[in-house]
């Protein structure tokens, strides 16, 4: 079987979330299953050159209004258009944040390019299925529905927040018929939706954890799309993420200060020791707490604002990692600057420092409002960095609560708390500064997470099973 996956970033390329790691591991997860899978990226600086040298299979004159050639590399194919996508700045902003205003055009060319490769030019790929990835591959699933490509498309839901919105005035630039105007179509609240359109054309959705695929069928996690998939609910799967449990490691793992295993958590304390360095924390046998996030209110980050003196009271410390809303970058800091050797902040992203992290911090926190899957607390279970986090999308698929009759059973390998709040979240610091202090308890929490296998194998092979359920449907 042979799988065109689409996306807009893919890991160790270019990465700016987990939608990079999860296209970077599932070429490898999918070989198992007999699927041959080549992905579509855009040519960022970045891309353009890992694949130097790669060969031209296809040239475009004009594709929205600039040059561009498909290069073809081993598992890849990469869309080059210097006007489209080398610029400086981010992916999809400039350095300040804000939408590139040409996104429109990119993000279609990239779909335009997916659908006519789909058509089975020999020279690229010729795929038996699409596979698209978040809203900035979406709208190939409406030029396939309305060019000559007869293949079927699956597109997966990676957050639905991000849905690639646009004026109703720029539908002509996209070159589909004005038949695909419509409430049927790519219209959204009297735009143009990228996501929306993908929903209504694929052969199937899925989403990253089954709980999402069941929440965003409500109004209040819908984002204005309930109603279409609550529609197409017959069509919509939900599908655990794994992680690279090769790379993610402790056993293994070069970037931190020792490696260790269950069966050998004693060596971890030095990475403990690493992670108070880093940060600037005052030496002590009290929980740390460890943020690996973008700082945004989707990940609850101004409730984690509003806790902070109360978790330095309680005994714990504070190492965070991240970016984002710069009112709640700040508010970080002026709490790092309240509570010297107790919050130590570093506002951006650094690889290493995220694995150093996890090895070396007692727990996690991901207190999100919502959260599609989520990997970092995956991470954390692998290295016994003990997740604390909201019962929401994939959190709640991932983590066991360590309730009482849990921790008697020794299944119990993180806490959850419901009603995302700042009570609540206080609370659930309480709970876990409480149970950190039982240190028994606390190592069997960490080894139960550290068994659990979030390794892709069982995730891709559901993959697997539903693209021969599309192309057995399609006949």
């Amino acid at each position: 079987m042979r799988v065109l996956a689409v996306a807009s970033e893919m890991h160790p390329l270019v990465k700016t979330g987990g939608l990079a790691d999860v296209v970077g591991a599932l070429p490898a997860a999918l070989k198992a299953q007999g699927v041959e899978l080549v992905t579509l990226l855009p040519g960022y600086p970045a891309v353009l050159r890992a694949v130097a040298g790669a060969k031209a299979v296809k040239r475009y004159p004009d594709l929205f209004g600039a040059p561009a050639r498909l290069l073809k590399a081993e598992g890849l194919l990469v869309l080059e258009s210097h006007a489209l996508f080398v610029r400086d700045g981010g992916l999809y902003g400039d350095a300040t944040g804000t939408d590139w205003p040409d996104n429109l055009q990119r993000f279609a060319a990239l779909a335009s390019v997916a659908a006519d490769i789909a058509t089975g030019d020999r020279k690229a790929f010729r795929p038996d299925l699409v596979h698209l990835h978040d809203w900035q591959a979406a709208l190939a699933a409406a030029y396939i529905r309305f060019g000559p490509a007869d293949v079927p498309s699956i597109l997966t839901i990676h957050n639905l927040a991000f849905q690639g919105r646009f004026d109703a005035a720029q539908f002509p630039l996209l070159g589909l018929p004005q038949e695909a105007f419509g409430i049927d179509g790519v219209e959204y609240y009297g735009g143009v939706g990228f996501l929306k359109a993908g929903l209504r054309f694929a052969d199937a959705i899925t989403t990253v954890s089954p709980t999402y695929a069941q929440e965003i069928r409500d109004p209040a996690f819908g984002m204005g799309l309930d109603g279409l998939l609550n529609e197409r609910a017959g069509q919509l799967h939900g599908i655990l993420n794994g992680i690279d449990t090769d790379e993610w490691n402790p056993a293994t793992d070069r970037l931190i200060a020792a490696r260790f295993s269950a069966g050998k958590l004693a060596a971890r304390a030095r990475n403990k020791r690493a992670v108070e360095q880093l940060f600037a924390l005052q030496p002590g046998e009290g929980p740390i707490f460890c943020v690996v996030s973008r700082l945004t209110w989707q990940k609850g980050m101004d409730l984690l604002v509003d806790a902070l003196d109360a978790l330095v009271a309680m005994g714990g410390r504070l190492a965070l990692l991240g970016s984002g809303d710069r009112a709640i970058e700040g508010a970080m800091l002026a709490a790092a600057a309240r509570h010297p050797g107790r919050i130590g902040v570093r506002i951006g992203y650094d690889e290493a420092v995220s694995h150093q992290l996890q090895a070396g911090a007692d727990a996690i926190l991901v207190p999100s409002r919502t959260e599609p899957c989520g990997l970092t607390q995956m991470y954390g279970l692998r290295y016994g960095c003990v997740p604390v986090v909201a019962r929401t999308g994939g959190l709640a698929d991932t983590v066991i609560d360590a309730n009482e009759a849990a921790v008697a059973a020794g299944v119990a390998t993180g806490l959850l708390f419901d009603l995302v709040n700042a009570q609540s979240l206080r609370a659930v610091l309480q709970r876990a500064v409480d149970l950190h202090a039982d240190a028994d308890s606390w190592r069997a929490m960490q080894r139960a997470g550290m068994r659990a296998d979030f390794s892709w194998g069982r995730s891709a092979a559901r993959y697997a099973a539903l693209y021969r359920s599309v192309l057995a449907a399609r006949g």
